[in-house]
């Protein structure tokens, strides 16, 4: 059983987002992480890009298959976690410690649009 943890926000294409004042933390969730396998690389995108809920912001690489990586909200990219560059492993060590970029939010009402904990473990049942 993959890891659902309370109080983040998840998306139906297995990213999540942990909401901090105006800020989301972006990654894959532990049961994506858990299908793709082992992570071989993470296409990060540049700070100061802008993402749009919905659609493609980079890819994740593993030896089985290569992943979009959608976003679930739409803003601003502040901050991307460089450490993946060198080690992209750590999303498999713990997707939810390990985010891949850092947003500032410019619509919160989009994370009415996401599911909560529970709605999304019983998405990943199906």
């Amino acid at each position: 059983m993959a890891k659902v943890i309370e109080g983040l926000y998840y998306s139906e294409s297995h990213e999540y987002v942990r909401v901090e004042g105006n800020f989301g933390f972006i990654g894959i969730t532990d049961y994506a992480q858990n299908a793709l396998g082992n992570v071989v690389y993470v296409d990060l995108p540049d700070v100061d890009d802008e993402v749009t809920a919905g659609e493609e912001f980079g890819a994740v690489e593993s030896v089985k298959a290569a992943s979009d990586l959608m976003s679930p909200v739409s803003g601003t990219i502040v901050e991307v976690n460089e450490a993946l560059d060198d080690q992209p492993e750590l999303v498999n060590q713990d997707a939810f410690e390990n985010w891949i970029i850092k947003v500032e939010i410019s619509d919160k009402s989009e994370l009415d649009n996401l599911m909560d904990a529970k709605a999304y473990a019983a998405f990943c049942e199906k």
